[in-house]
């Protein structure tokens, strides 16, 4: 059996690796990958470099990404991709597609597999974001194309079945993301990552992503953040911002604040065994990453999410959502603080998974028979 994967950015690489490697592992399984966007891109430290180091082997590389803040890059970007990837993915010629997530790696995936004739699996679909964010339309237009969702939510199966989709297509696995919290990582070997480790104090991480209705003040906002913390003797590990329009001054702003402030330190890219590892010496994590609502709760620690980004989406109670503002944000943090908060979610269990749902993908993966798939008839009317 040939299976092919679609990876364009570390995050939702790391979502995904715990299956890989049993994917990879099988001799009954030709898995390969196709490498993308940001991973190809020194703004973003060649995060196929960890792909590498971890031996998954790569069908095709391709560079996809402009690098631009202008909203029409992203969308070129995908049109890249596609022109790059249809002919490598003809010739290969794989009996299932698989891509995770909200970005435009998943709409390219979904699409090569409905106008080619190939079984997929979209991993992640079925969330719902009130953001206004061009990855909520690009998710759910994905359902629509892609041939199984395996879903980390009985509430985004919920949400796909409404959407016209057969039961039998709908398999709730929970978050592959959540696996690698059930062991002890690995030492890391980034000295950025142990000196935060090793510094005596509270620690925050923070992720911020750049979104449109924030881009105008979205520097000030990681700097309100990162002062906020400071104010309160929190030692602030920065993670670098998306691909997203607006990222650079994000970037900026986190440069400077590591200059002027030496409990201020920033990554570009982390092993899953790494980020795991920072979750569980952090007291807490700030700023707008799903990482906050979907993995957070797995330590736990509590995740404050700041803005317009990920409002709406289903969540555990160690989250609290503040506005942007800088009154907000310390509110937000000097919550999190509270003896009767950290009461609540210290015995809590993290709805979306368990740290089996890597196994229980390959599971299915090994037992489905794709052959019958496709195509997708269905009357959404009838259903």
């Amino acid at each position: 059996m040939r299976i092919l994967a679609f990876t364009s950015i570390r995050s939702e690489y790391d979502l995904m690796s715990p299956l890989y490697s049993l994917l990879k592992n099988d001799p009954e399984i030709d898995f390969r990958l196709v490498v993308a966007g940001a991973h190809l891109s020194p703004k973003f430290d060649y995060s196929v470099n960890l792909i590498r180091q971890d031996g998954f082997p790569i069908l095709i590389e391709i560079e996809s990404l402009i690098d631009s803040d202008t909203e029409s890059a992203r969308l070129k970007s995908a049109a890249n991709l596609l022109l790059g990837a249809i002919d490598p993915i003809r010739m290969f010629s794989p009996d299932l597609l698989l891509f995770a997530g909200d970005r435009e790696e998943v709409l390219v995936g979904a699409m090569v597999g409905a106008y080619l004739s190939i079984p997929s699996i979209h991993f992640y679909g079925g969330d719902h974001a009130e953001d206004g964010h061009v990855d909520n339309p690009v998710r759910h237009a994905t359902t629509k194309l892609a041939t199984y969702h395996f879903v980390s939510h009985q509430t985004h199966a919920d949400r796909i079945l409404r959407m016209g989709e057969p039961e039998w297509r709908v398999k709730l696995i929970g978050s592959i993301a959540l696996d690698k919290f059930k062991v002890d990582p690995p030492k890391s070997e980034d000295n950025k990552i142990n000196r935060f480790k090793n510094l005596e104090g509270k620690k925050a991480i923070v992720i911020y992503h750049p979104i449109k209705e924030e881009i105008a003040n979205s520097g000030q906002i990681v700097r309100d953040m990162i002062e906020a913390l400071l104010e309160r003797d929190y030692i602030c590990l920065v993670g670098a911002p998306n691909t997203d329009p607006g990222n650079a001054q994000i970037k900026k702003e986190i440069d400077k604040l590591e200059r002027e402030n030496e409990r201020v330190i920033s990554y570009k890219n982390l092993s899953r065994s790494e980020f795991v590892s920072l979750f569980k010496s952090a007291s807490l994590i700030i700023g707008n990453s799903s990482a906050g609502l979907l993995e957070a709760a797995s330590v736990p620690i509590p995740a404050v999410n700041v803005g317009h980004r990920q409002k709406g989406r289903l969540c555990p109670e160690n989250v609290i959502f503040v506005d942007a503002s800088t009154e907000s944000i310390r509110t937000g943090i000097k919550q999190t603080e509270a003896p009767e908060f950290a009461s609540k979610i210290a015995s809590m269990k993290n709805p979306f998974g368990d740290g089996g749902s890597a196994k229980r993908a390959y599971d299915l993966i090994k037992s489905l028979d794709f052959r019958f798939a496709l195509p997708k008839p269905e009357d959404p009317l009838k259903i």
